[in-house]
């Protein structure tokens, strides 16, 4: 009978821990909603910039520019920013971030370069500092859905580092996002800003859909119509100037973008954990069940057996 007990609270926590698997997808699902639709409202801005940044190519050279950000000089010291998130239970997102700034931290050791990290997120931060990696800046606590401020702030610190020459490149590790299964971790030179990168691209808006009472992923493709300024146009300021007031500009934009995709990353990578969870929990109560059930009938027929042992021991 103590056994049976036993079971059944066993059967009981088990069903409590499924619905918080299933409580933590739900919510996730919403955020990644709502991450789609900052994405959405942040568009008009990135198309305009990318506007403006097309008709200025046209005016004139980038290359021919002596703009900072666009300078590149000799590369001693690498300034790597990683992006991972602040808590767990998603999967191996953290860790695969984690894994590949390592690896491109050994890389450009055995390059007989330095480098330096700015940490986004808790996980990496703990994890690097633990096994005291150099370390200039960390950015934690931040919205499970970016904001432009956020995107500024992480970009000013980065500026400061470039300009100061106490680096000289930017490269960003985070993980782009392909499907609420599949994340994949990247490095990309934040900067200097490559002439050749500023062109405006066909980009991709990822949907949050629901088909058979399943999530499920769209691709849209979107292109953004870009157009030259008109040869007659004047302007109030040297476009070279212009150029160096946008290109922070374009440097928080291209934040903004790779956090709004580490976090949709990482709210995929929960969702797919705990619905993975939640399955596991549903085969563990079926299993329990049915030894709960097999030992019930064992108790029965065992009582059973006692009725009829001691009627048959009166006769």
């Amino acid at each position: 009978m103590a056994n049976l007990k036993a079971i059944r609270d066993r059967i009981q926590s088990v069903k409590n821990t499924k619905k918080i698997t299933e409580a933590m997808r739900l919510v996730a699902a919403a955020r990644v909603r709502r991450a789609q639709e900052q994405v959405l409202s942040t568009r008009p801005f990135a198309d305009r910039l990318a506007q403006v940044l097309y008709g200025l190519q046209t005016r004139l050279r980038f290359e021919d520019a002596d703009l900072p950000l666009l300078k590149k000089r000799q590369v001693k010291t690498v300034g790597v920013l990683v992006i991972s998130g602040d808590r767990g239970l998603c999967g191996g997102y953290n860790s695969s971030v984690i894994k590949r700034a390592e690896i491109r931290a050994k890389e450009l050791k055995a390059e007989g370069l330095d480098y330096k990290f700015v940490i986004v997120g808790r996980k990496a931060s703990q994890y690097f500092q633990r096994r005291e990696y150099p370390i200039t800046a960390t950015f934690m606590g931040l919205e499970q859905i970016p904001t432009a401020t956020e995107a500024t702030n992480i970009a000013d610190e980065l500026l400061s580092l470039f300009l100061s020459q106490s680096v000289d490149r930017i490269e960003l590790v985070y993980t782009k996002f392909v499907s609420l299964v599949s994340s994949r971790p990247v490095v990309q030179t934040l900067l200097p800003l490559d002439p050749q990168g500023l062109e405006a691209a066909d980009d991709e808006i990822f949907r949050l859909t629901t088909r058979g009472g399943q999530f499920e992923v769209t691709r849209e493709k979107v292109t953004t119509e870009v157009r030259a300024f008109p040869r007659d146009m004047l302007f109030e300021q040297d476009p070279v100037q212009i150029l160096d007031s946008l290109l922070p500009l374009y440097l928080s934009n291209q934040l903004l973008r790779a956090l709004q995709e580490s976090a949709a990353s990482e709210l995929a990578a929960r969702m797919t954990a705990m619905s993975n969870a939640s399955e596991n929990a549903a085969e563990l109560i079926g299993s329990l069940t049915l030894g709960y059930n097999k030992a019930r009938q064992a108790a029965i027929t065992q009582e059973i057996l006692e009725v009829v042992g001691g009627a048959e021991a009166l006769n």
